[in-house]
């Protein structure tokens, strides 16, 4: 999983895959879920991200992973 912030659409996009989207559905306003041709959840688009959520925090939980943090 990735998360892509765009500071200059103040977009967040979570992939939660590598596979390509075939079909997008907005659900709420600004909110659009990516799926592929399967109709398997693939990504989250979140526009006005900082007016929705906090981006000062990203937080695991119980997941194993590595972290790389990359500062901008």
């Amino acid at each position: 999983m990735k998360l892509k912030y765009y500071r200059d659409t103040d977009s967040l996009y979570i992939d939660l895959v590598s596979t390509p989207s075939a079909e997008s559905k907005e659900i709420s306003d600004g909110v659009v879920l990516d799926y592929d041709a399967d109709g398997n959840l693939v990504g989250i688009d979140i526009d006005n991200a900082s007016r929705k959520i906090d981006l000062k925090e990203v937080i695991l939980s119980k997941i194993p992973a590595e972290i790389e943090a990359l500062t901008a």
